[in-house]
């Protein structure tokens, strides 16, 4: 479960950096809706089958890095949004896909950055 639990977890990146991608014409084709489908779902049901899989010591930091990746993967979204809106890269077909991209990576990646704080006493 570990191994198919990563590997769903590059595929919904790699959907997402293909969604991105696709929005600034770096692909020959535009994404489709799988693509819209497949980003968040095929990671977050990843993650859940690695943090079914794994030990509780090594989950806190494959979580960090999912949520780093995210993260990166928000800042490459981020990036091509203000590449397209100055123009220095040819204007997005719709940057919707780019936002998108955005919202999900911000809201996953910063989730998993933040999980499995120690809990801190009151101050």
């Amino acid at each position: 479960m570990l191994i198919a639990g990563a590997l769903l977890i590059v595929l919904g990146l790699g959907s997402g950096l293909l969604l991105a991608l696709g929005s600034l014409h770096a692909l020959p084709a535009l994404p489709g809706i799988s693509l819209w489908l497949l980003y968040p779902g095929l990671t977050v049901a990843g993650y859940l089958l690695v943090a079914l899989a794994a030990r509780l010591t090594n989950l806190a930091a494959f979580t960090r890095f999912a949520g780093g990746s995210m993260l990166a993967l928000a800042l490459v979204a981020a990036a091509g949004l203000v590449l397209s809106s100055t123009a220095i890269v040819p204007q997005a077909e719709s940057p919707l896909a780019l936002w998108f991209v955005l919202g999900v990576g911000l809201l996953l990646g910063t989730a998993g950055l933040t999980a499995h704080r120690p809990i801190a006493g009151p101050i």
